[in-house]
């Protein structure tokens, strides 16, 4: 006879780049974070140029544990700009981080994205709504 075992649990990756001067600092901080969260994941990076990622094994049905992962990835992200790294190195931004964006590259540098993506994209077919939002996307003049 088989014996199976069910499993809930799933895994939510992210990623942030800092300059390589200050990959030990952060990956010191974020162990600890992950741990005072009492949070599970590996930390995998990219030695050489900054990036890693967390991925973090999480019960989906356990609003808690989904909450504190939630808090944890924005801590990670803002943890990553305020050492004048990135919100992100290689996943992108999508809908998790599009805020966290804002703030890294400010007003006028979205702007120019938005102007970008309207030329480029006029009916917003490529990836509608992930990075830019539809509300903000002007048709070049």
């Amino acid at each position: 006879m088989e014996n199976r075992i069910l499993c809930s649990f799933q895994a939510y990756s992210t990623d942030v780049c800092v300059p390589i001067s200050r990959l030990p600092q952060i990956i010191v901080e974020t162990k600890e974070d992950l741990i005072r969260n009492n949070l599970t994941g590996p930390i995998a990076g990219h030695v050489g140029d900054g990036n890693f990622h967390c991925i973090m094994v999480l019960d989906p049905n356990d609003e808690d544990e989904v909450q504190r992962v939630h808090s944890f990835t924005e801590r990670l992200a803002r943890r990553a700009l305020a050492m004048d790294g990135t919100c992100t190195g290689e996943h992108g931004v999508g809908l998790g981080k599009r805020a966290l964006l804002k703030e890294e590259v400010g007003p006028m540098a979205i702007e120019v994205m938005q102007r970008l993506k309207a030329t480029l994209d006029p009916q917003n077919l490529m990836n509608p709504e992930k990075v830019l939002e539809l509300t903000q996307i002007n048709s070049p003049d």
